[in-house]
């Protein structure tokens, strides 16, 4: 079984769990109906399409 040779200090050990804590941008992706910029696997908000058809009745 496998011993660490030294101690690993406390600044190394809590980056690698600080590694978790990143905020990432929400993904976009383009409507290819209308152009609009949208979150993907969502029906669009401006026009209503998803997946060629019409998923939401838009005002």
């Amino acid at each position: 079984m496998a011993v660490p040779k030294k101690k690993t200090s406390k600044a190394k050990g809590r980056s690698r769990r600080a590694s978790a804590w990143r905020v990432r941008s929400a993904g976009r992706s383009v409507c290819p109906r209308c152009g609009a910029v949208k979150r993907p696997h969502y029906a669009c908000g401006q026009c209503g399409w998803y997946s060629n058809r019409q998923a939401i009745e838009v005002a």
